[in-house]
């Protein structure tokens, strides 16, 4: 067994609402200096960035959990973790048949820089990512589960997006085995009853992610094992 100090949901400067300085080197940087063992970079309905996490992240050696911000056709926030990059991009490009095709105003909404290891920009994104998918929650949990990924609410006693605060409860029919909650507000109705619960930073910013406070431990120390750790919740309480 391993314990690692994690932080897994923080958006990089792909996301619109991410500082420009959190780039890949940068993201990866700091959470090394801050004593972070386990990470995920999770922007919004877009995966294009982690190729260039990963690198960092081995340079660092850190554990990157593959992830993204997944908003539903409730505009619900949903976390996908998925076993390695390659099924996080290739659930990125199904995605984007599902998302309104408007464009992003960088001067509005800020910039969706796709940066490589060495903080050189190889692009922009052109569609805003910060839109609703045409798929509603269950939908989208079933499709996270078929990429190989497991579905997790983000947030969800948190801002409009959080389930809780969006739909006033959390749905059974998905199954979800896990939920994140924003451990310095209150949440209602126990939905963390008989789940995993996971506390992140939801980072935008450098100084935002968290100092090594939130622990996992799994059975090995591997973005599989921690999928593994995710579907496998504990018994509830009586």
């Amino acid at each position: 067994m391993v314990t690692l100090f994690s932080d897994l949901h923080m958006h990089s400067c792909l996301s619109p609402c991410g500082s420009d300085d959190m780039t890949p080197a940068n993201i990866c940087g700091m959470a090394h200096i801050k004593g972070l063992e386990m990470i995920a970079v999770t922007d919004h309905n877009a995966a294009r960035n982690l190729p260039y996490v990963k690198a960092c992240a081995d340079a660092y050696g850190l554990l990157l959990i593959p992830g993204m911000e997944i908003t539903t056709r409730e505009e619900v926030h949903m976390l996908g973790y998925f076993p390695d990059v390659p099924a996080a991009l290739d659930f990125g490009e199904f995605l984007k048949g599902h998302m309104p095709k408007g464009k992003n105003r960088p001067d509005f909404f800020g910039h969706q820089y796709v940066m490589n290891e060495d903080d050189e920009v190889l692009g922009e994104e052109e569609t805003l990512l910060i839109g609703a998918s045409d798929l509603p929650l269950s939908k989208l949990a079933a499709l996270v589960r078929e990429f190989g990924g497991v579905p997790v609410p983000a947030h969800i006693n948190r801002g409009a997006n959080g389930v809780l605060v969006n739909l006033g409860f959390l749905p059974e029919d998905p199954g979800f085995t896990a939920v994140e909650v924003s451990k310095y507000l209150p949440c209602a109705h126990g939905p963390q009853a008989g789940r995993i619960v996971l506390h992140s930073s939801d980072a935008h910013y450098l100084g935002d992610i968290y100092e090594a406070e939130e622990q996992v431990t799994l059975r090995e120390r591997s973005a599989a094992a921690f999928l593994e750790y995710l579907k496998n919740p504990p018994p509830p309480s009586v």
